[in-house]
């Protein structure tokens, strides 16, 4: 019996030993992989680093015939982009997480929040060429002519809202980055709506409070760091898309004043360039400096998003409770005695 027992542990302390190995096994893969990325396009750029050195970064130029390339135009092209959509998809996104959680009736909870999760599944290039096809007439023949006449005028802020509408060019871009990064957004904000405790909306409920203020003074605070995680992870998303942009952005080296005006990413000017680039020349080691570039940007945002994804201390968990309105209790009288 004793020996049986024994052999039976030897099984599960070997099943235990091989399932530890796989799973260390496959985390170092994971960071090797990540590693020889990083070492490959840096390696990769760095004849261009090299010969233009900290100007690369700050150059507009991008001549292929007189092997002079810069990355400030592209760098420009996703920051704005990115930073653009943002703008746009976060109230909506907002506005999404909070008639879900707070507002919509329980049957349709569920197929307008898998609606809106099935939006993060359709593929880039078909919202590029929906874009390219529906939204840039759109913005060519209504939008864009509204807003020069009407925007435009305003001196200032005019100069962003100017030039011809064209339909392509940095807010079109920016839109359909827009509409794609908002079921990551949307569906962040969600969940993490879910987690406030029911008892800290009941007692802000109980003392009087409407549905917003219990948004504003509970729902937030208590949830603020992850909300501000999700908002990076979708900015993180919108740096990096390839097709859609290409499709609208128009594809020029340059930086324009305009919104309107065209531009190009880095996303955008590698997929184009890269099949005209011969293996060993300078023009490639420009793209993969530009891509090395591109990894160090979207690390940066995502490491953000990690460190604002963190579980919550419990200090920060009760903060919620604090921000419940008081209701003053009324005087209770007392009583004299005969």
């Amino acid at each position: 019996m004793q020996q049986a027992h024994r052999t039976a542990s030897r099984g599960a302390n070997l099943g235990d030993f091989i399932f530890a190995s796989l799973t260390r096994v496959a985390g170092v893969f994971v960071l090797v992989l990540l590693g020889a990325i990083i070492v490959t396009l840096f390696i990769g750029g760095l004849p261009a680093f090299q010969k233009f050195g900290v100007g690369f970064l700050t150059s507009t130029d991008w001549d292929p015939v007189q092997e002079v390339y810069g990355a400030a135009v592209p760098v420009f092209g996703t920051v704005v982009t990115a930073v653009l959509a943002l703008i746009v998809s976060v109230p909506l996104a907002f506005g999404i997480a909070f008639y879900l959680t707070e507002l919509a009736p329980q049957w349709l909870r569920r197929p307008v929040g898998t609606a809106i999760e099935l939006l993060a599944a359709v593929p880039s290039i078909i919202y590029g060429m929906w874009g390219f096809f529906v939204i840039v007439p759109v913005m060519a023949e209504y939008v864009e002519p509204a807003m020069i006449g009407s925007i435009g005028q305003i001196p200032g802020i005019g100069m962003l809202f100017r030039g011809p509408p064209f339909g392509t060019g940095i807010a079109t871009a920016a839109l359909i980055l827009a509409i794609m990064i908002i079921p990551f957004v949307a569906a962040t904000m969600r969940d993490v709506f879910l987690t406030v405790p029911a008892v800290f909306k009941e007692s802000a409920y109980g003392v009087g409070c409407t549905t917003w203020e219990v948004m504003r003074s509970i729902v937030l605070p208590y949830t603020r760091v992850s909300v501000v995680g999700g908002v990076m992870l979708g900015l993180g998303r919108a740096l990096g898309e390839t097709m859609a942009v290409t499709f609208v952005i128009g594809n020029t080296n340059r930086i324009s004043q305009s919104l309107f005006g065209p531009g190009n990413t880095i996303a955008s000017i590698v997929a184009l360039e890269f099949p005209e680039s011969p293996a060993g020349s300078l023009k490639l080691s420009a793209l993969l400096a530009l891509g090395f570039i591109l990894f160090v940007i979207s690390f940066i945002v995502l490491a953000i998003s990690r460190y604002l994804l963190r579980p919550q201390s419990f200090k920060a968990r009760t903060t919620a409770v604090a921000a419940v309105p008081k209701v003053p209790t009324a005087p209770t009288a007392t009583v004299a005695k005969a």
